[in-house]
């Protein structure tokens, strides 16, 4: 019967120990999967074992996945679970992964929703509308979705309106060498993208239109 010539740390990835069988590389596992298998140089590897040990190397690979992922840009839960099936990885390992992950505070959905909604009010300059619109395509729940917008809008201070003027101000200054009609149309769309409410949007773009052509 095959033995396990060794279980020793995986060089290519901390915290990861290789077993290998026969001297052949066999499956890359987690210390805890070790432990629980209770592998040991010398241990005899039957068929039971090396199912429990090609499951456990699965799902540590998919859940590897997703921590690289994470390292690359933060994620919600629902659209990391989403990712992973679409990129091949087999639902049942990536439940497990997510689930992990979210015990160990590496996925936190209210966590996500704050910096979101701080980083496109405060960089792109978006409303509340379409800052949950984007969360619910992420999968953060509605409520998680209100609270989040709320917390980040009181704590930065930030005035809607002023917003909206800002944006349409840093924008027109790219279309300024475009007729008046040309200009309106064109800063109207970029606003109504960023989820304003048509009427503002309508008395920004009039006002700033009107001021740039009268030299003001």
């Amino acid at each position: 019967m095959p033995t396990i010539t060794s279980v020793l740390p995986f060089p290519k990835r901390p915290g990861r120990f290789a077993v290998t069988v026969d001297g052949k590389l066999t499956a890359v596992i987690s210390l805890e999967a070790a432990e629980r298998l209770k592998l040991a140089t010398g241990g005899l590897f039957d068929d039971a074992l090396a199912v429990a040990l090609e499951r456990e190397a699965a799902q540590l690979k998919t859940y590897d996945r997703a921590l690289d992922m994470l390292a690359l840009r933060a994620r919600s839960a629902s659209d990391l679970r989403r990712t992973l099936v679409r990129k091949g990885e087999p639902p049942e390992y990536v439940d497990v992964a997510v689930e992990r992950l979210l015990n160990a505070g590496f996925l936190d959905d209210a966590s996500f929703a704050r910096q979101f909604a701080r980083s496109r009010v405060l960089g792109a300059g978006l409303s509340r509308r379409r800052i949950a619109t984007e969360l619910a395509r992420r999968g953060i729940a509605r409520d998680l979705a209100a609270a989040a917008i709320d917390d980040v809008f009181g704590e930065e201070h930030v005035d809607e309106e002023a917003t909206l003027e800002r944006v349409a101000r840093k924008k027109l200054g790219t279309l300024a060498r475009l007729d008046a009609f040309t200009q309106r149309r064109r800063l109207y769309a970029f606003l109504a993208r960023r989820g304003y409410d048509a009427d503002d949007i309508g008395r920004v773009v009039n006002d700033l239109v009107r001021s740039a052509s009268a030299g003001g």
